[in-house]
């Protein structure tokens, strides 16, 4: 008999050899596509979260990431953050995010867009995209050239084209109704308030706040974008650095997230943090921790920013520009809901929301587990009633 050496199997940890997936088992995705089209430039990354709502929507972001690590952390962050805003909000759709990788000011071209929609189509609609950082509704519609899966295309398309009236006016609600429960009327006139950002969101939020007379702030880090949005509103133009140090009421960011983190948070002075930005908190459980036994109350970035979402959800099912609004008034009402569960069982206000959306995610979970579907039988031996959703 011939001899044979047997080589032991390496130990290692699925971690180990695996680190994407010990970051989607930790933040419990479903799925996460890479597209890659070099001869047009397009390198993006479509992360799915949950469809146990519904399919997965949320927006494709165009970002210079410094890293490819930065881009993926960044769109697993976002879509669990997306599963989140539709479950508070009452919306039956589930959580994904898409995010570009390249300069939007330099490196959009039609062939780039056309072929992620070709991309986004392959999914055959467990994702649906809409516009986001970096993108327009020219963008949009290119993508809609080649997927059905798309919204947020123009309104002469039948779509409700930008996004960012309804979104903005979602976090005024959110930012009356965190007044409310922190100094006891909704009013905001006279109010010292911070917009950090001068882009679509920060700029209609500025046009509301400016309405109620309030002592309005506003940075970016293109300035002359914030000095264009100061000289509409009458705001005063800071430093980006000079945003957290200002003695506020209220602290809106508006740009992108993890804004209150360890460098950030000692430097803070404001009553409440209430802002457009995804994921304003570099650490929810820490820095949630934090702001409360600062005092400083914090109104979950993914309630009150969920406009958009919910200005989508209105165009999935034939847009109405007035029933949109309507329903992102109710934000106010979802907000002061998350205060007084806060309140109740003692913890962040991030905690809180957290624990209501996942109440509703596993509540119509069990329901879904029911068999409803469609069914067909091709009087094939061996095949099984088989599910068609179209």
């Amino acid at each position: 008999m011939s001899d044979f050496i047997v080589i032991p199997e390496k130990k290692t940890g699925p971690d180990k050899q695996f680190p994407l997936f010990g970051e989607l088992v930790h933040h419990e995705h479903e799925q996460i596509v890479f597209c890659s089209r070099p001869e047009v430039g397009l390198k993006a990354i479509i992360a799915i979260h949950s469809t146990t709502l519904g399919p997965a929507l949320g927006g494709v972001r165009m970002w210079n990431y410094k890293s490819e690590k930065e881009a993926i952390t960044d769109v697993l962050r976002l879509s669990r953050g997306m599963t989140y805003k539709a479950a508070i909000s009452g919306l039956n759709l589930g959580g994904g995010k898409a995010v570009i990788i390249g300069d939007p000011h330099t490196d959009k071209t039609e062939p780039m867009f056309r072929a992620f929609g070709r991309f986004i189509d392959g999914l055959a609609g467990r994702y649906l995209t809409a516009e986001d950082v970096g993108m327009t509704e020219r963008e949009m519609e290119w993508i809609y050239s080649e997927t059905k899966y798309v919204t947020g295309i123009p309104k002469a398309m039948g779509g409700s084209g930008d996004p960012s009236p309804v979104t903005a006016y979602g976090v005024y609600m959110g930012m009356k109704a965190a007044a409310q429960k922190a100094w006891g009327s909704d009013s905001l006139e006279g109010k010292r308030i911070g917009i950090q950002g001068a882009g679509s969101v920060a700029t209609y939020l500025a046009r509301h706040l400016r309405n109620e007379n309030v002592k309005l702030y506003v940075t970016d880090i293109f300035d002359q974008k914030a000095r264009t949005l100061a000289r509409e509103t009458g705001a005063e133009v800071v430093g980006p650095d000079e945003i957290y140090t200002l003695n506020l009421d209220i602290l809106s960011p508006c740009a992108l997230g993890g804004v209150v983190n360890d460098d950030t948070i000692g430097h803070l002075s404001c009553d409440i943090i209430a802002g457009g930005a995804n994921n304003i908190l570099d650490d929810e459980k820490k820095h949630g921790n934090m702001l409360r036994n600062r005092g400083i109350l914090f109104a979950p970035d993914y309630v009150i920013n969920a406009g958009g979402i919910i200005n989508i959800a209105s165009e999935m099912e034939g847009y109405n520009e007035k029933l949109a609004m309507e329903k992102a008034s109710r934000i106010y009402d979802t907000t002061l809901r998350i205060f007084e569960f806060a309140d109740e069982h003692d913890i962040p206000t991030i905690e809180a929301s957290n624990r209501l959306a996942e109440e509703r995610i596993n509540a119509i979970g069990k329901v879904s587990n029911i068999y409803s579907s469609k069914s067909h039988f091709s009087y094939r031996k061996g095949e099984m009633y088989m599910r068609n959703r179209s």
